[in-house]
């Protein structure tokens, strides 16, 4: 291969992974500017969460879905099309002067976003086919993925001190129309013979509808009530319709999501990683924001450059240790280690005081956190794909994404509600405004703790240590 090409991928991945920034920082950007579009447009405390849930609906519940069209269509053509999606739904965004314009404009924001992440790691397994420079590929995306949130975070004040809320959305319009025109110049194009392939309508319509409703029911979970009549049910429907998905897909000679894959250790492995390290994720990403800002009371720009050191360790170790960790030890090590100090850094944050400073109580669980999520993205992200087959990564692609959404929802809703019932409990106990709310939040910290412990296990006990013999070895795959 020609220098020209092998720079002309690394390129291609530096714009793969801009894309896939921009739907990852959409999340928690938003959250910070939530305030200021309350008071702008006159949302009242119940419709504001719909700014975020009409995102997050149609992100999660399309997501494995995109990833088949890929497989169908042309991941570039799906790529670039998503992107494009989500420029113009962000323009809306920004330009949006009522409820109802910003809250559609957010659920077409979110079905482009579940394009562009479903689709972005296939391209990466079609760009880089050699173990090491596919290991280093993955961390690139894996740092977008683990520390886009808190760039989103520092970003979000940034934006909306500054300047004013609408450009948290119009900012994304330059990048997006950049990221498309530079994908159509560097991005291979998709074989023709592609667009012939059929479709799983009735799977697609089946995964879907089960989708939307599991996420709808996990978002409005805590307002409705757990135990609820309607969140009972809702839950109950998409098990339902996933249980009748699964039925079908064995049937089809064409599935949606062809059941195999599932026979695959590292990908079915790595797939229930995913879910218990989104769960402990969020509880760094959401529960420690609000301690800095309700219990320390840190403004939105100094919340995000608390952020920062993790970020920088982040980047160090996804850019370029990691790479070399996996390819040295295989996945399982760097893996069950980054995942341990995870739990470690969650737990010292469980020990959080009222009185925090930030270098006693901040940086050093930061610092852990930073660490182990840099150690832990790449190798999860390898397990998951790189034992896939090229015809059916888009897919495989779309079954992580939505792993790590669906872990992140579920954990976000779980950790929220245990920090609530653990304040309102102290609080009916005569229990100091800011105590209860500390305790909630170390309660919420030490369970996300034990998800991360869990997931350390689940990858110590399952996972195979495979290390390529030499670069551009075939990865046999584990069945």
């Amino acid at each position: 291969m020609s220098v020209t090409d092998t720079r002309k991928r690394w390129l291609a991945l530096i714009v793969l992974a801009l894309g896939d920034l921009l739907i990852v920082l959409d999340v928690s950007i938003v959250n910070v500017a939530l305030p200021s579009i309350r008071a702008d447009l006159g949302f009242s405390e119940a419709s504001l969460a719909w700014v975020v849930n009409a995102y997050t609906l149609t992100f999660g519940g399309f997501m494995l879905l995109a990833g088949r069209l890929g497989d169908l269509f042309g991941h570039r053509r799906l790529f670039v099309g998503g992107v494009g999606l989500f420029t113009v739904a962000s323009a809306a965004c920004g330009l949006a002067e009522s409820q109802g314009v910003l809250v559609a404009a957010r659920a077409v924001q979110g079905f482009g976003g579940a394009i562009v992440a479903a689709i972005a790691l296939s391209l990466v397994l079609m760009l880089f086919r050699e173990p090491a420079e596919r290991a280093k590929a993955m961390g690139v995306i894996g740092f977008v993925a683990a520390g886009g949130g808190s760039i989103g975070v520092l970003a979000g004040g940034v934006l909306t001190d500054l300047l004013s809320w609408h450009w948290i959305f119009l900012v994304n319009v330059p990048v997006g129309v950049a990221v498309v025109a530079l994908c159509l110049a560097l991005l291979p194009r998709d074989a023709d013979e592609r667009g012939a392939a059929r479709l799983d309508l009735s799977g697609s319509i089946l995964v879907t509808g089960a989708l939307l409703t599991a996420v709808y029911a996990i978002v409005n979970g805590n307002e409705q009530g757990w135990t609820s009549g309607r969140t009972l049910g809702l839950l109950g429907a998409a098990a339902l319709g996933l249980v009748a998905f699964v039925a079908l897909e064995a049937r089809l000679a064409a599935p949606l999501v062809p059941l195999a894959l599932f026979r695959v250790r590292s990908f079915s492995v790595a797939n229930v990683v995913g879910v218990l390290w989104s769960a402990a994720m969020f509880a760094l990403f959401f529960l420690s924001a609000l301690y800095l800002q309700l219990v320390l009371g840190y403004d939105p720009l100094e919340v995000g450059l608390a952020f920062l050191p993790a970020n920088l360790l982040m980047g160090a170790f996804s850019l370029g240790l990691s790479a070399r960790l996996v390819m040295r030890y295989g996945v399982k090590t760097p893996l069950v280690g980054g995942m341990t100090l995870v739990a470690l850094g969650l737990a010292l944050f469980a020990r959080m005081p009222v009185d925090g400073t930030f270098l006693v109580d901040v940086l050093p669980p930061m610092l852990v956190l930073g660490v182990g999520v840099g150690m832990a993205m790449n190798p999860v992200l390898f397990a998951a794909m790189s034992d896939v087959r090229p015809e059916e990564s888009g897919v495989a692609s779309g079954i992580v994404n939505t792993a790590f959404m669906m872990g992140g929802a579920l954990g976000l809703a779980v950790l929220a509600s245990l920090a609530a019932a653990r304040t309102e409990a102290l609080r009916a106990q005569g229990e100091a405004p800011l105590v209860a709310l500390t305790s909630g939040y170390s309660a919420a910290f030490a369970v996300g703790a034990a998800f991360a412990v869990a997931a350390a296990l689940v990858a110590a006990a399952l996972l195979r240590a495979r290390v390529a013999d030499a670069p551009g070895a075939p990865v046999a795959a584990e069945h």
